[in-house]
């Protein structure tokens, strides 16, 4: 895998905040490198068939689509899941080629760069989260590269597991 690097150009607070998210998207990414078909289909953990390199992939494409265009900009939610089926985007993702998703990921991160470039780390989402409070756009900053590095420890030890790749 790929040494990606997390040190900012600069060191105001919008710049370590979307360095570190990038940081974390790229190093989802550089976990699949390689991965076969067949491996990224497969669910290794007994109490998680849902997990799969592919799934992952999925969802982290997803989760940046609810917060950014859901959440923050107040847009009707369009993504897979359903009430019946809340982890759909994850199910589906064995349907598609890894190649594929980690694409549509790419061209997610790309549009929610460009979004939040145009927005001030004070900006407040439309929708409000589970406990009414509206969040701003640091916050979703931070959120996903939380929930994006939490991933990529899944991404790890899958990785690991189907071909002993570390690092």
């Amino acid at each position: 895998m790929t040494r990606i690097d997390d040190t900012p150009t600069a060191w105001d607070e919008r710049t370590q905040l979307t360095t570190f998210l990038d940081y974390a998207r790229a190093t989802a990414r550089a976990k699949c490198d390689g991965v076969s078909a067949e491996n990224a289909r497969r669910a290794l953990l007994p109490g998680s068939p849902l997990m799969t390199m592919s799934g992952l992939i999925n969802h982290l494409r997803w989760v940046e689509y609810y917060w950014f265009h859901v959440v923050l900009l107040g847009h009707e939610d369009e993504g897979p899941w359903t009430d019946e089926d809340p982890d759909r985007e994850m199910r589906v993702a064995v349907d598609f080629p890894l190649p594929r998703l980690l694409e549509e990921y790419a061209e997610q991160t790309a549009r929610n760069r460009a979004l939040a470039a145009g927005l001030a780390l004070d900006t407040r989402a439309q929708r409000p989260i589970r406990d009414g409070v509206h969040v701003d756009l640091r916050w979703i900053l931070l959120h996903l590269t939380e929930e994006t590095a939490r991933h990529n420890g899944h991404l790890d030890i899958l990785r690991e597991l189907l071909d002993g790749t570390r690092g």
